[in-house]
């Protein structure tokens, strides 16, 4: 009888589990339709830059948003800033120092919900091998399926801001040049694979 009533337990502990879990769904970023944008000023004007080269998933929970996270990473030889000169030059070792730190990481850490669709996101930002806090300005767009080359998906959207001070990652060079403060806008697509159908064309 003992062992029964364990067994019921623990099925009942599984039926509890299921919901919550069902709750959480992954979103890949998708690359070619997302967008890591900066801006930082040179003597008076803001110039801008991007990144191409990211990855990264956002897990939503669909019943609680703020238990959400996001984890993210940003290869910086990827780094465009309409100038292949002053691309390579942001490579080197008195900036980027590629050769030593070929990516920057975020992890969220908390979700904090400011608005109908609006939250903030505090998250660990890893750059030349420093680790700091930041909080995005987020944005939800929503989710839709996907039509066309996109049948069988989920797809949904965001937007987020910050702003940080490079030297604080130990990125101080170029000053009083350039500008310590640095813009960052976002602007993310994320897929989940709903059924299984022929994969959208990444190029489109």
């Amino acid at each position: 009888m003992r062992h029964i009533k364990l067994l019921t337990v623990l099925a009942l502990g599984a039926v509890a589990w299921l919901p919550a879990q069902a709750a959480q769904t992954i979103f890949t970023i998708d690359p070619v339709h997302s967008e890591v944008g900066f801006k930082v000023r040179h003597f008076l004007n803001q110039v801008p830059g991007k990144f191409g080269d990211f990855n990264g998933e956002i897990t939503v929970n669909e019943s609680d948003m703020t238990k959400s996270t996001v984890n993210a990473t940003i290869e910086v030889k990827s780094i465009d800033t309409g100038n292949a000169k002053r691309n390579n030059h942001l490579m080197q070792d008195e900036y980027f120092d590629t050769a030593k730190y070929g990516t920057i990481t975020f992890k969220s850490t908390k979700w904090v919900q400011t608005g109908a669709d609006t939250y903030d996101v505090t998250g660990d930002l890893t750059m030349l091998g420093v680790t700091k806090p930041v909080v995005l300005k987020v944005k939800y767009l929503g989710q839709q399926e996907g039509v066309g080359p996109y049948q069988g998906l989920l797809i949904n959207g965001w937007e987020a801001t910050t702003e940080i001070k490079r030297s604080e990652w130990g990125l101080d060079a170029g000053a009083p040049v350039v500008g310590d403060d640095v813009s960052i806008e976002l602007s993310i697509q994320g897929h989940h694979k709903i059924v299984d159908t022929p994969g959208p064309n990444p190029t489109k």
